[in-house]
């Protein structure tokens, strides 16, 4: 199965007040695993950015005027896209972006029906915690120290890395790592988090009446108890000891 996380930075936050992208970045998965294609352009939005947006992505209207527009890069956002079902963080947001600008170029639009929203997972998975992606890294590990600024490539590398976790971990090993075999739990039941490897059954004390007791049973089979004669079948070598 093929999917896209991607990132985008934009010139405010108003699709419909004429904001415009200014950044995508996408990775790509393969069963979930990375394959190392990415996909990175900066866009010169043709207008400036808020200060707002500039404090957060840090792109300057300088830099971006730079660029190619949108129009220019459309098709290849498309041919990257292709099929693919499509992951982003608070992904509405982004969505409704590159819809405003797939609709200027005359490009179909992105339906929600091939989009996850990693943002709706980690609330899920996580209600009433923290979700955002500085949240979810610190929680899963997940290494974010170069995030200084945001950025639409490393956004997306680092969410490809979060959606991992929240669909259920690593599964890169297809289930082939050694550990312990999955424990089943009756209702009420506690869990005994011992050694289940090492762990062997403790025998009871006997006392010295028992032990008695079982001496004397087994004298009351007499000389030639019959199971003897299944021993011997079983064991040609036990009468010779």
């Amino acid at each position: 199965m093929r999917e896209i996380v991607f990132d985008t930075e934009t010139t405010g936050t108003e699709h419909l007040g004429g904001d415009r992208v200014v950044e995508i970045g996408c990775v790509e998965l393969l069963n979930h695993i990375p394959t190392g294609r990415v996909f990175h352009r900066y866009i010169n939005p043709e207008r400036p950015c808020h200060p707002e947006a500039f404090r957060v992505h840090g792109l300057s209207d300088e830099f971006l005027a730079g660029h190619p527009v949108f129009a220019a890069l459309a098709d290849e956002i498309c041919d990257f896209f292709g099929d693919a079902k499509l992951i982003a963080h608070n992904a509405a947001f982004d969505i409704a972006f590159l819809n405003v600008e797939f609709g200027r170029t005359g490009h179909p639009t992105i339906v929600m029906d091939r989009v996850v929203d990693s943002l709706a997972l980690a609330r899920r998975k996580h209600p009433g915690a923290s979700n955002s992606l500085d949240a979810l890294c610190q929680r899963y590990g997940i290494d974010n120290s170069r995030r200084t600024k945001h950025g639409a490539l490393l956004d997306a590398e680092l969410l490809a890395e979060v959606y991992v976790e929240l669909i259920g971990g690593k599964q890169a090993d297809l289930g082939l790592a050694v550990g312990p075999a999955p424990r089943i739990l009756v209702q009420g039941a506690t869990l005994d988090r011992r050694n289940e490897r090492t762990a062997r059954p403790v025998r009871p004390p006997l006392d010295e009446a028992t032990v008695a007791a079982h001496l004397a049973f087994i004298d009351s089979f007499g000389a030639t108890p019959i199971w003897r004669d299944y021993v011997a079948e079983a064991m040609p070598d036990a009468n010779a000891a």
